[in-house]
């Protein structure tokens, strides 16, 4: 294990210790994976996400922790037995952790890159559908006006700031989930453009961001014509902006 904790650090792991416990008994080439920078969930196979372990393809986005702070919020405006999209699925973390906690729900979920659909699919047996294709176009024409929540953690890091980004993200994450435009909210806006055409009257849409990028996405939901508002967890750096129609 010492001999582990070793390779693991030197190859720049924060948390040596506990990925050597993680990967402990697994194959040489699982670790030689982790020292030549993948992120450790792709190699593990899986994330702890909300209390469930989810499955994570190679070249598949990471769930993040901090992204169960919109599970949270979209828990506080759902009841049980909505139809509720999550866009930009990834693995399906969000709409698997939905789920978890409201099974009477109708889950669709959406992505424009094949391997997280696939990936999503295997995490969601579930769910309603896990669609192919960009932000709300992906979903069944017969879904329209008929959403009661969306809820997308979007690409929104800005474009420039990519390449500072670390490794392990910049070159093992595709850049789909990760570029968010100009100022990071170029997504933001384009899925608040689309959402009042999917949602019910009454519905919500919230959506991830940045702290300091807040305001702008509450002002994207609000041309769009939603009233919104932001919720920021300092503990987990984590912002929310809700928007009702």
């Amino acid at each position: 294990m010492s001999s582990l904790v070793a390779r693991l650090r030197a190859a720049g792991c924060v948390f040596a210790e506990e990925e050597a416990a993680l990967l402990a008994g697994a194959p040489e080439s699982a670790v030689a994976r982790r020292v030549a920078g993948e992120p450790l969930e792709q190699v593990l196979g899986w994330a702890e996400f909300a209390g469930l372990r989810v499955a994570v393809a190679p070249g598949v986005f990471v769930p993040r922790r901090r992204s169960e702070l919109l599970v949270a919020a979209a828990l506080r405006v759902l009841d049980g037995g909505e139809t509720v999209v999550d866009v930009c699925c990834g693995t399906g973390a969000i709409g698997a952790a939905l789920l978890a906690s409201s099974p009477g729900l109708v889950l669709h979920a959406a992505d424009v890159d094949p391997a997280a659909v696939a990936c999503a699919r295997g995490n969601l047996p579930g769910a309603a559908g896990v669609h192919a294709g960009d932000l709300l176009a992906a979903l069944p024409p017969s879904l329209a006006g008929r959403v009661d929540v969306v809820v997308a953690s979007t690409p929104y890091v800005p474009s420039e700031a990519v390449a500072a980004m670390p490794p392990e993200a910049r070159e093992h994450e595709p850049r789909a989930a990760l570029d968010g435009g100009g100022d990071g909210v170029d997504v933001v806006r384009r899925l608040a453009a689309q959402a009042p055409a999917w949602l019910r009257p009454g519905g919500h849409l919230l959506v991830e961001c940045a702290e300091h990028q807040g305001e702008a996405a509450r002002a994207a939901l609000a041309a769009a014509g939603f009233t919104a508002s932001v919720a920021h967890d300092d503990e987990h750096d984590a912002t929310v902006v809700t928007g009702a129609l």
